[in-house]
């Protein structure tokens, strides 16, 4: 019971912890950078060191050259922080499903709810996973952030965007999974 209380608050001190020893935390950026890192293998101008830029490199790519040259600067030295953080992401995802038994184990705990309303198959589940991991990634490189680094990082520093993002996102969220899971368990 309130396991939700303690997974809060881990992931409250996590935050905390984070922000404070590093910085803010964000996962999508280091999509782009990695995007931008296998652009540049086949296109050197991508990102290139230059002393006028703010962060000392710059791009050819609009994109890449905004905020004078930040993701440049994360393109050409693509070992950083962050991917370090989205590694690390994936790493306690593989221990974690290990732990409570692999694939099979989650493909067993697939919530009744979702049985209910699109049926027993793993494959459509996974498809949809993709597909909305994909639209959720689109929206936060338009927006310029992910769920992360608006939500949580930017209502720790108390910063207004923040908390426009989480209430629009709770008033979007709520009426489409009432849409979506008209069936019950």
């Amino acid at each position: 019971m309130f396991g939700w209380l303690k997974g809060g608050l881990l992931l409250g001190v996590v935050f905390f912890a984070a922000v404070l020893l590093a910085k803010p935390v964000g996962v999508s950026t280091e999509f782009a950078v990695a995007s931008g890192w296998l652009w540049s293998w086949l296109d050197g101008s991508i990102a290139v060191a230059d002393a006028t830029a703010k962060s000392g490199f710059a791009s050819s790519n609009a994109y890449f050259d905004e905020s004078g040259g930040k993701l440049a600067k994360a393109i050409a030295n693509p070992l950083n922080y962050g991917v370090l953080f989205v590694l690390a992401m994936a790493v306690g995802a593989f221990v974690s499903a290990r732990l409570r038994g692999g694939v099979a184990a989650a493909e067993k705990a697939m919530p009744g709810l979702w049985r209910a309303n699109f049926g027993n198959s793993t494959a459509k589940r996974y498809a949809w996973a993709f597909v909305g991991g994909f639209i959720v990634l689109y929206g936060a490189r338009l927006a310029g952030g992910c769920t992360s680094g608006h939500m949580m990082s930017g209502m720790m520093q108390t910063a207004l965007s923040g908390y426009l993002f989480a209430v629009s996102a709770f008033a979007v969220g709520i009426p489409v999974a009432l849409m979506l899971y008209k069936k019950e368990k």
